[in-house]
């Protein structure tokens, strides 16, 4: 089968290098965004996946807008290509690309269609506390994650995991599941299935507000939001602005999946829900681990802050650095 691949982050990356290691694939080229200037010179720098591409000597299309970019859709063309592979490219295919390929434009989407179509549903699945996501291949058409349905893999989330953690695993997955809906449509065995529109969710673009961390809400309303758009949650201490990477709720969740060395402290922390104590503020450090905030609704430990200018720290470094008192106050920004 000869295939193009479509696809920049490093989420992508694994997809990219499994399918180059099946012989029965033979990747003809690649189409990725154009390189970003990054870093104190601006130097262009190549996206993951051309950097994948480089290393095995394959062609590499880098269109401003593949849509209108002329020279890329001849090649496309030419290509005649059985099936474009698409993982996180970051635009969007016309339709005039979609009809090329003999067997379709198949995408990786990282959740459970139709759960969570668009830009972001590693974020929100988080976001909005789910214990279980995945990956969806389909066949693309002109909506936003509307095609039918190829195969699906589910995989579980756990307390503390991060946008980051659950890419890495799901971007294994979808490795996985692409290798397995190429084989399944060159031999005929997988039925594309329709989705149901009525049951479809949404996972927008993140915007810069959806980073604030408003205390008035719950113990693991704030961690689901801080683990979901990870490492970007900010609060304010002492007039600058904090940012908060990882925390555990102490409340609203079972004790049994809390981490053991905050599961071992428990007769220490239970006390505190007793505190008359206002949104945002401290009410304990707990020894190793960090700062306890009153929130809306229950406590939540803050384990790993950054202050505007500073490197990450733990939780209890900078408690200690700061010389945090209990009943000092956590803002919104």
């Amino acid at each position: 089968m000869n295939i193009i691949f479509f696809g920049t982050p490093q989420f992508a990356v694994p997809a990219l290098e499994q399918l180059l290691a099946v012989p029965e694939i033979n990747v003809l080229a690649v189409v990725t965004q154009p390189d970003k200037r990054r870093g104190r010179g601006q130097e262009p720098s190549p996206s993951p996946i051309k950097a994948i591409a480089s290393s095995h000597a394959l062609p590499v299309w880098q269109p401003r807008s593949v849509k209108k970019d002329a020279e890329t859709l001849e090649n496309l063309r030419q290509s005649e290509a059985d099936a474009f592979v698409v993982v996180a490219y970051g635009q969007i295919l016309s339709q005039s690309i979609l009809d090329m390929p003999r067997l379709g434009c198949i995408n990786a989407h990282g959740s459970l269609l139709p759960y969570y179509r668009g830009a972001a549903p590693i974020q929100w699945s988080l976001y909005h506390g789910e214990t279980e996501t995945g990956i969806t291949t389909m066949l693309m058409d002109a909506g936003m994650d509307t095609g039918p349905m190829l195969l699906k893999a589910t995989t579980p989330i756990a307390l503390l995991d991060t946008s980051l953690d659950l890419a890495r695993s799901l971007a294994d997955q979808a490795a996985d599941l692409l290798v397995q809906t190429l084989q399944g449509l060159a031999d005929r065995t997988i039925q594309p299935i329709p989705q149901d529109n009525e049951r479809a969710t949404y996972a927008p673009l993140i915007q810069k507000q959806d980073y604030v961390i408003d205390w008035s809400r719950s113990a693991l309303a704030l961690h689901n939001q801080i683990r979901g758009f990870y490492p970007n949650c900010v609060a304010t201490f002492r007039d600058s602005v904090l940012k908060v990477s990882a925390t555990v709720p102490l409340d609203g969740v079972e004790r049994s999946v809390l981490p053991p060395d905050v599961q071992e402290l428990e007769a220490e922390w239970s006390g505190w829900r007793d505190r008359s104590m206002s949104v945002g503020s401290v009410v304990g450090i707990l020894k190793q681990q960090g700062v306890v905030v009153q929130t809306g609704e229950g406590l939540l430990l803050l384990r790993e802050v950054q202050l505007a200018g500073r490197r990450s720290q733990s939780g209890w470094d900078f408690a200690n650095g700061t010389r945090l008192e209990v009943g000092e106050s956590l803002g919104s920004q």
